[in-house]
């Protein structure tokens, strides 16, 4: 019977934490999982189920216990009470021949599956009744607690530790970096880094100064990360592959090519640790993105010559650069190297051909690359659909890119915000507002809510066609409702609408809505509205508006507004 069951089992029908094992172990693995999900999901009603029955079918697998199927079979369950079920019972064995005790593994692996359900208490209750709630075991709930953005339980946590183990609290010390470098409160994690070198229990090791590395280059504070990265040797600290990378990371982001290639010199003349496929798939990407393709290329090579196996990340980066710097053909060869040397292009990477070929200027192939892609059955996202996007409104064909906006909808895509603001401009450019108009309400329906640009390009349109202010008006009212506010290019255009409808009445409404948000009207606007209020009468409202305006708003060129005041008046 044992011998069917394990012939059912292949591998790949496994997760991945099982593939490796041999059959016999996945039998095991199997059958005590097939046992466990008898018992209740519900702990606080897990002994009223028949308490007895899991338990003594379980003792005839105690002579097969072993560290690693234990944690096997921790791993393998669903419910983390499966888990802890199987962790109590092989804690306490009745029989147990081989006298099997839990390693501080089995420990790590009940702690990851409770914390990894948020079962907290729960963890810390099992730990503590083991004498294993350890600095090392506190640190993961400290990482669990910053993941979930719970930084101020992570923080109480850590002083909580630090006062029971007197500062003896490496694991715990790291574990708070983290969550704060991670939160993006990095003075707030040199403060700690500054207490733990203060009181000296223990010394900050290679994790302690590449989690601070790490968020000073996030900060783009590259110069106290380098600082810390030298520090490091005279502290006798000696650096691994991550705080290389990390540095090497940190350098390219602020496009300080030459200072990354020297870190990586650096590790190549020391030997401590050679540079892997990260290492220079950052540096390829950081070249790229300054234009410099040619020492991307070389650096590629040089990847090669060292037996580093570049992976899609690498080519991608490279071919976005390449394309980026219009030079799609070699782009193309590129990929056809990338097919070569067994790594399958994606659809990341057809899209950066895509960008190529626009950039280049050459539309056409741009359009049928795209039509091969979806030809292939490729799963594109809304960046490729975004760049045709652009083209057909750059080619002044906005109709064909409503076309693909509809067909990203049947296919559940959301579009992005720029490619539907391009096709509202396009629209405009074209003075067909009424089609911009249909877009924008269609718009929240697509998934993509209209923004500033969206509302700003339209009313812009609309501004521009005689007789429509009462459209704009409903139009700025759902741009208000929707959480913008008008700037003062959208105010000016306003007051000239309504100045040219004759609406006198609404121009100066507006015009007190603009210098109360503190915007100042233009000359030329101020000209046309000045000149409407004295078309109809309004004398007396004209000095008491400019008066306001001259209060509220700090108009550095004051006496061209009263010059032209003068002026309309005589």
């Amino acid at each position: 019977m044992g011998g069917q069951a394990i012939a059912t089992i292949t591998n790949s029908h496994l997760p991945n934490h099982l593939s490796h094992l041999a059959p016999e172990s996945l039998w095991l693995v199997s059958t005590i999982t097939s046992i466990l999900q008898k018992t209740s999901n519900n702990p606080k009603h897990q002994e009223t189920i028949e308490p007895q029955e899991p338990s003594n079918i379980l003792n005839q697998f105690s002579p097969l216990l072993t560290p690693k199927l234990v944690i096997q079979v921790i791993k393998n369950q669903t419910s983390p009470y499966h888990s802890l079920f199987f962790f109590n019972w092989a804690s306490d064995l009745n029989p147990n021949p081989n006298n099997y005790f839990h390693t501080h593994y089995c420990y790590i692996a009940i702690t990851d599956k409770l914390i990894s359900h948020k079962l907290f208490s729960l963890a810390k209750q099992l730990l503590e009744s083991h004498h294993r709630f350890s600095d090392f075991m506190v640190g993961k709930f400290i990482k669990a607690h910053g993941d979930l953005g719970h930084i101020r339980w992570a923080v109480k946590l850590f002083h909580q530790v630090k006062e029971r183990e007197f500062g003896d609290c490496l694991f715990s010390y790291n574990a708070v970096l983290g969550v704060l470098v991670k939160d993006k409160r990095v003075h707030l994690a040199w403060g700690y880094f500054g207490m733990m070198i203060k009181e000296a229990v223990v010394k900050p090791d290679v994790s302690t100064y590449t989690i601070l590395i790490r968020g000073f280059c996030q900060l783009g504070i590259i110069e106290y990360a380098y600082k810390m990265f030298d520090e490091m040797s005279e502290r006798g600290c000696e650096k691994n592959l991550f705080t290389y990378n990390t540095i090497v990371n940190g350098f390219c982001k602020k496009g300080l090519m030459e200072n990354a290639q020297r870190v990586v010199d650096e590790m190549v003349e020391r030997g401590v640790c050679l540079p892997d496929m990260v290492t220079f798939t950052t540096l390829i990407d950081g070249y790229c993105r300054k234009g410099e393709t040619v020492e991307a290329v070389r650096c590629f090579d040089e990847m090669t010559k060292r037996n580093v196996e570049p992976n899609v990340s690498t080519y991608n980066a490279l071919i976005n650069g390449l394309c980026l710097n219009g030079k799609v053909d070699e782009a193309k060869r590129m990929m056809t190297k990338m097919r070569f040397g067994g790594r399958k292009d994606n659809v990341a990477t057809h899209t950066s051909l895509l960008k190529g070929y626009c950039a280049a200027g050459r539309s056409n192939e741009a359009i049928e690359h795209f039509k091969e892609m979806v030809g292939l059955g490729m799963e594109l996202d809304e960046k490729s659909y975004a760049v045709i996007v652009n083209e057909f409104c750059k080619l002044r064909m906005p109709d064909k890119a409503i076309a693909l906006l509809r067909e990203m909808r049947v296919k559940g895509i959301v579009p992005a915000i720029y490619g539907c603001n391009a096709i509202l401009r396009s629209f405009v450019e074209l003075d067909e507002p009424d089609k911009a108009v249909a877009l924008l309400k269609q718009m929240p329906q697509m998934g993509c809510p209209p923004n500033f640009l969206s509302y700003s390009a339209v009313i812009c349109g609309l501004l521009k066609s005689k007789g429509r202010m009462r459209d704009l008006e409903i139009l700025v009212n759902e741009m208000l409702q929707n959480g913008n506010r008008l700037d003062a290019t959208l105010y000016n255009g306003l007051i000239g609408g309504y100045c040219e409808d004759g609406n006198v009445e609404m121009a100066i409404k507006v015009f007190l809505e603009m210098i109360h948000e503190s915007y100042v009207i233009n000359v030329g606007c101020f000209q046309v509205f000045v000149k409407e209020l004295i078309a109809q009468g309004k004398l007396f409202e004209i000095e008491n508006l400019f008066e306001q305006m001259r209060r509220r708003c700090p108009i550095s060129e004051v006496h061209n507004y009263r010059k032209v005041l003068d002026e309309c008046l005589c």
